[in-house]
């Protein structure tokens, strides 16, 4: 199967990271997430009961981010995509990218993020 849906660029202010001002001032993070679903019913029926809401993933996904201060966006990324395979049983992987492009490193660069995998268990 390779039917997906994505969501990019998602923009959310949160409080996460190790530094304490990280804690105080908080940053703008971006989260990317693909969905692997199959499509099959969806294509055919034309009916949204027959896949998942775009807005229902973004919600739970943004919930699931801010929920609480985490240290590392590895611990984020995970909380999103364990509350997005717990709300949405016809996914069957989710990967999720979270960007951190302001994050404190004495270095010049574009972007710094991870990007975690998790397949639904049968």
């Amino acid at each position: 199967m390779s039917d997906s849906i994505f969501v990019k660029g998602l923009a959310l202010h949160a409080y996460h990271g190790v530094m304490p001002h990280e804690a105080k001032v908080g940053q703008s993070f971006t989260i990317d997430l693909q969905l692997d679903i199959d499509l099959a019913a969806s294509a055919r029926s034309d009916k949204v009961v027959d896949t998942v809401s775009y807005d229902q993933v973004v919600d739970a996904a943004s919930k699931a981010f801010n929920a609480q201060r985490y240290r590392l966006i590895e611990a984020a990324a995970g909380a999103v995509a364990d509350a997005i395979l717990a709300r949405f049983p016809r996914i069957r992987v989710v990967h999720v990218t979270i960007h951190k492009p302001h994050a404190p490193i004495a270095a010049i660069f574009q972007d710094v993020g991870v990007t975690l995998v998790r397949t639904r268990k049968a």
